[in-house]
C-alpha cells in the first residue's frame, strides 16, 4: 500500500477552507468513488494554519496510473499547484472500534455536515 499527502497553503489564495467546503458539497468526492485501487480518500483542513489538502491510501505503487483521475479542479480554485505532496509506504493498517460503520459521506464538508 501507498500513501500521499497533499497540502496547499491558502494564505495567498482568494479560496478560505468553507468556500472549498462548498466545491466538496458541489460534487467534488463522488467522482473518486469510482477510481480502482484507491482504498481512502479523506480531504483535510487546517484551520489554524490556513492549509487544505487531502490524503489518499492507494492499494499499489502506481498512485492510480493509466486511468483517468476525477479533475483535480482544487488546483485550479486555488490558483496556485500544491505547497507540499508527500507520498510514502503504508506500514501497516488497523481499524478500531466504531459504532458508525460508514466512512463514505462523513465530515464537515460532506454534503450531510456532520462532524
Amino acid at each position: 500500500m501507498k500513501a500521499s499527502i497533499t497540502w496547499w497553503d491558502l494564505s495567498e489564495s482568494t479560496q478560505t477552507i468553507e468556500s472549498l467546503r462548498d466545491y466538496l458539497r458541489d460534487g467534488a468526492v463522488e467522482p473518486w468513488e469510482r477510481v480502482e485501487g484507491l482504498r481512502l480518500k479523506l480531504w483535510i483542513a487546517d484551520p489554524v494554519g490556513n492549509r487544505w489538502g487531502a490524503v489518499m491510501i492507494w492499494e499499489s505503487d502506481d498512485f492510480g496510473a493509466g486511468q483517468e483521475l476525477p479533475p483535480h479542479r482544487a488546483m485550479e480554485l486555488i490558483g496556485h499547484p500544491p505547497t507540499e505532496r508527500v507520498r510514502f509506504d503504508v506500514e501497516a493498517t488497523v481499524e478500531g472500534r466504531f459504532t458508525d460503520p460508514r466512512l463514505s459521506g462523513l465530515g464537515v464538508g460532506s454534503a450531510g455536515g456532520a462532524a
